[in-house]
């Protein structure tokens, strides 16, 4: 705040006094008078004012009264009351209702009165800055407690290697790399398919490492626009855009000493690739609108289900940041690829869900896990966990999840595109309703679930897609 936002009312009824302190007063103040009561409550009520000062004895309202109203419109505004020395009583009431800072007796010297504004304006400023730490601290405080409630929630779920369900050779040689790089301050890069548990390793690394009194903070870098995404990550000071209201830390000051998981990796801007690249080589951040850096040591787990290699050919990604974030790649392999794991991660997710609802759901019928067993899942582990999760909400309590519970999509049988095999068995609306499905979601999972670039492909309407999708209770979130 500048000595100029700083204004300061006058009031007294003698017009020669008002312009003789405009005149004293003009070249060191901001200085606003007025002749009257009535008329220094007019501008209380259009502007703020730091300092008020109001002689005693003035017609319709005297000067205790007005400054008890300016207490009321302006309790911050410091008030001076001007009194001559008979006015004892006058003085005593304007402490005790006006609530003064301080009287001034007539006649005054002008060196001592521009003195007892300076001295008004120091503890205006003293009141608004120890106003403003105040809020700061409220601030910090409340986010210091966020943090902790974030990492009390984290040292909760007590992730362990052995969450990461599975006992195929694949699953086998990654939690053999996890244990290797775990400790480790190295970026692993974690490779395949949307749906494959890429976030849920990245938890079961920082959870067994010696990080895990720390933060692990996640961040999808599709989900946001690219501006406030940078904000999200490095933070910002105020004023470095329209609603930085205050200073905010990013993702990887909060992760200092942590984790931080950045997801969709492959979908970030050249100029936030920028700033990852000065992270990863200098362990160094700068805040959106800040001429300074900081340090932070946050061990960066990224995630894509893009080839980066030829996102760096086509220009969409800088092959030096590419080559830092893959250090240590770790590759998912997609559920049709480890299907021996399907049987124990739908043990899994029945007792997860189960205990969830307040089900009891002793397994799974032979039937319905063959249906399982031969479906493709193109949504991965994600989409076999929200079949599952389904099942345990409609099953009878204490029942086995039977084939009568199983989407429509699972009970139909595989479609080849080659015209040999399941498709020739079939009555022919029946497999053009079977090919039709598997282009379907072949084409939305080529596109992440885009509708529209979808129905592009498949050459038609975005509504015409829209029914399809319908017919078929196929949901484009799942792909995404």
């Amino acid at each position: 705040m500048t000595q100029a936002d700083e204004n300061i009312l006058i009031v007294d009824d003698q017009q020669e006094i008002l312009n003789s302190l405009q005149r004293l007063l003009k070249n060191e103040f901001n200085i606003f008078v007025a002749p009257s009561g009535e008329q220094g409550l007019e501008l209380i009520r259009k502007q703020s004012f730091a300092v008020v000062v109001s002689d005693q004895r003035m017609p319709q309202m005297d000067g205790v009264t007005f400054l008890k109203q300016v207490k009321e419109l302006q309790p911050e505004a410091i008030r001076i009351l001007l009194t001559a020395y008979a006015d004892i009583e006058a003085t005593i009431s304007a402490v005790n209702q006006a609530k003064i800072f301080q009287y001034i007796s007539k006649p005054f010297e002008p060196d001592e009165f521009k003195q007892i504004l300076n001295n008004a304006l120091q503890h205006y400023r003293l009141v608004q800055e120890n106003k403003r730490l105040q809020l700061e601290l409220a601030e910090a405080n409340k986010r210091l407690t966020s943090e902790n409630i974030i990492l009390k929630q984290q040292v909760e779920q007590h992730l362990e290697l052995g969450e990461f369900i599975g006992n195929s050779p694949e699953i086998l040689r990654i939690l053999k790399m996890v244990k290797k790089v775990m400790n480790t301050p190295t970026t692993v890069l974690l490779l395949g398919e949307t749906g494959t548990g890429k976030e849920l390793l990245a938890k079961i690394i920082h959870y067994n490492s010696n990080r895990k009194n720390h933060l692990f903070v996640a961040q999808n870098c599709a989900a946001i626009p690219d501006t406030l995404l940078q904000s999200e990550l490095f933070g910002h000071v105020k004023g470095a855009f329209t609603g930085a209201v205050r200073d905010k830390k990013g993702l990887f000051e909060l992760a200092d000493k942590g984790t931080i998981f950045l997801d969709e990796i492959g979908d970030t801007s050249p100029a936030l690739q920028l700033g990852l690249l000065r992270v990863l080589q200098e362990g160094e951040i700068r805040p959106l609108g800040s001429h300074t850096t900081k340090k932070v040591d946050a061990r960066v787990i990224a995630a894509t289900n893009k080839n980066l290699q030829e996102e760096v050919k086509k220009g969409n990604f800088r092959e030096d940041l590419f080559y830092r974030l893959s250090v240590f790649p770790i590759e998912l392999p997609p559920l049709r690829q480890r299907k021996e794991d399907i049987p124990d991660l739908v043990q899994h997710f029945i007792n997860k869900y189960a205990r969830r609802i307040g089900k009891k759901a002793p397994g799974i019928t032979d039937q319905a896990l063959n249906h399982l067993l031969n479906y493709h899942f193109p949504g991965n582990i994600r989409e076999l966990e929200n079949e599952i999760e389904r099942m345990v909400t409609l099953c009878d309590d204490g029942q086995p999840l039977d084939i009568d519970l199983l989407s429509t999509r699972i009970l139909k049988p595989a479609v080849s595109f080659s015209g040999a095999g399941p498709l020739s068995n079939l009555p022919l609306k029946q497999a053009l309703f079977q090919l039709e499905d598997e282009m379907i979601r072949k084409t939305l999972k080529e596109f992440n679930g885009n509708i529209l670039r979808s129905a592009k492909k498949l050459g038609i309407s975005r509504v015409g897609l829209h029914k399809m999708l319908k017919r078929h209770n196929i949901n484009p979130a799942e792909f995404k």
